[in-house]
């Protein structure tokens, strides 16, 4: 079923598409008079969208406190310019126009209500996808249902609609895909379920609540109501019980552990075929020699490394954060950072617990993690999508699946909703957040954490509860793509203030030792360092402060939107520039 899939998905992809169609009827072309019949014609047309669902990607954090990349963003260092063309600023409306294209026209095909609305409902979905993508970015945006012509000038010259407005359209759409899918296990492989739509609502939600809430904002629909729906929404999943927490088996993805360190959560993400996985509510299928990607390639070896901040985030095995724990031993050689954590800390950055290659069926491991400007600057790789079998590293050869939409993240959606709404009672961590820490043997989190005295600094201060669950899905969904926007729903960019967002590995006559011969730090020829409260760390931008003023974060800062590209303000005087741009 995954290989007729994706063989299906890759013939269609792009046999039909908008531009395509004109209101002549040539004999050897799609055409609006030849095309529009039947269910089959819808379902070849949304083939066509599928590429907009989340694809494999080592790079989905780089742009957060996560992360420390080769060259510095500009965007973080507040240094970002308004983008002259539409290409340039994400100001794309190809998708939108091709999804009202469809709907536009899907009336004229015969078939019963389920089999058409089915299609409809991918459409609708893809359609409140595109959006939800703009209106994080840009905030108010014209909402448009039809595929606009040339002559739809008072369309086309429109002013932006409110954000809330476009929200409360892509509710609609969203929930018009979850009336209309296909339950769990009566979809094609591959395609979207209910499910799927729910997750995706549910995360639209929790933005959108959250970010209403620590930024003060009212409007319909109110925070209350979006945290309460995506409370609603990620229930019906967990209450289905067709999903569950996995532990990533070795068969067939070569990790093979060393004894006693265990890979359950990495393997999950270098599995050969999840379409039986019960972690997977939507996933993308690959198979070798039909359609490939480079993930297994890039990472831990795309220059971006894990900052000190993120490792320093991983709590003990005893449950307590670094700073009360007795079990952490510190930093002062790269094993004690290891000893006695989270054990996804060991499966997420290189060390020497996880094979890195195996040879002839014999684990290797680096003898220090790789800290150049070509593979980790921090000297914290992420190895999180990384299999140790070499043919997973060749270009574009990698051939394990791609989690679309995971069950981890439903139910930390749910716990986090809970505890925003003060309903966070233990059964609700027991079935959501400690299903997660099982997987990996961790304590279970109560209702009543220790507040962690070196807490991040949010700019405020939340509960000890929501402070962990923030942790939590901080260390589960790592390189995921959530991160900058959990900051920005937060309103917690005061984060990027902490100099540990920019710090790599602690330099040590310990370190130096282990990387003898190999690396050298410091002067005019090694890797780059700085002292910070009395101690040395690698840092990738020397030519930066600690306390570079372009990390600071005013509260009308500019960049919580993104700006519109200068030629469309010209070509439509009725939209407005976003403030401070």
């Amino acid at each position: 079923m995954k290989l007729k899939y994706i063989m299906c998905m890759a013939a269609f992809a792009s046999v039909f598409s908008a531009c395509d169609v004109t209101d002549k009827s040539p004999i050897d072309s799609l055409t609006d008079a030849s095309y529009w019949k039947t269910v089959q014609d819808l379902k070849l047309y949304a083939n066509g969208l599928y590429s907009n669902l989340d694809a494999p990607s080592v790079t989905k954090d780089n742009t957060s406190d996560n992360c420390v990349t080769t060259n510095y963003s500009s965007w973080l260092f507040n240094e970002s310019t308004v983008p002259a063309t539409a290409s340039d600023a994400g100001w794309s409306w190809t998708n939108i126009r091709s999804c009202n294209f469809f709907l536009q026209r899907y009336k004229s095909v015969s078939g019963t209500e389920s089999e058409i609305n089915q299609y409809v409902a991918e459409v609708r979905f893809f359609r409140a996808l595109d959006y939800y993508g703009k209106i994080k970015s840009f905030g108010d945006v014209p909402w448009y249902e039809k595929d606009l012509q040339t002559t739809d000038t008072e369309e086309l010259y429109k002013a932006r609609d409110s954000r809330d407005y476009v929200l409360g359209k892509i509710i609609e759409d969203m929930e018009f895909a979850i009336n209309w899918l296909p339950d769990f296990g009566r979809q094609e492989s591959g395609r979207l379920t209910k499910d799927a739509a729910r997750t995706q609502l549910a995360r639209i939600c929790l933005y959108y609540g959250t970010y209403k809430k620590y930024h003060n904002e009212s409007g319909t629909p109110s925070s209350e109501e979006l945290l309460n729906k995506a409370v609603s929404l990620t229930d019906a999943i967990i209450n289905s019980n067709n999903y569950a927490i996995v532990k990533g088996t070795d068969a067939g993805c070569g990790q093979s552990p060393f004894e006693g360190y265990p890979l359950y959560y990495s393997n999950q993400f270098v599995q050969e075929d999840l379409s039986s996985n019960k972690e997977a509510i939507l996933a993308r299928y690959y198979e070798d020699g039909v359609l490939m990607h480079e993930t297994g390639r890039q990472a831990g070896s795309s220059g971006t490394g894990l900052s000190k901040d993120f490792v320093e985030s991983f709590l003990c095995t005893d449950g307590q954060p670094i700073s009360v724990s007795s079990l952490y031993k510190g930093d002062e050689n790269l094993e004690d950072e290891f000893v006695n954590r989270d054990p996804r800390m060991y499966q997420i950055i290189d060390n020497q617990h996880k094979p890195y290659t195996i040879i002839n069926g014999e684990q290797q491991v680096n003898p220090y993690p790789a800290c150049g400007a070509n593979d980790a600057v921090t000297g914290y790789p992420c190895v999180k999508y990384r299999s140790p079998l070499q043919a997973q590293w060749e270009a574009n050869k990698t051939t394990y699946d791609w989690f679309v939409y995971r069950y981890a993240e439903v139910l930390l959606i749910n716990a986090e909703a809970h505890a925003e709404l003060g309903s966070c009672t233990q059964d609700v961590l027991n079935k959501t957040v400690n299903q997660l820490r099982d997987r990996v043997d961790m304590p279970h989190m109560t209702t009543n954490p220790v507040a962690d005295p070196a807490a991040i600094d949010y700019g405020y201060t939340v509960t000890p509860l929501i402070y962990e669950i923030r942790r939590e899905r901080r260390i589960e969904l790592i390189a995921e793509g959530h991160r900058l926007d959990d900051l920005k729903r937060w309103n917690a960019m005061k984060v990027f203030e902490n100099p540990k967002t920019m710090l790599g590995i602690r330099i040590t006559d310990a370190v130096k030792k282990q990387y003898e011969g190999n690396v050298a730090f410091g002067g005019t020829d090694g890797r780059p360092t700085i002292e910070y409260q009395g101690k040395t760390y690698l840092f990738q931008y020397p030519s930066k402060s600690l306390n570079d003023a372009g990390r600071k974060w005013s509260a009308n800062d500019k960049r919580w939107l993104s700006p519109l590209p200068t030629d469309e303000l010209v070509l439509n005087t009725n939209l407005t520039q976003n403030p401070g741009w």
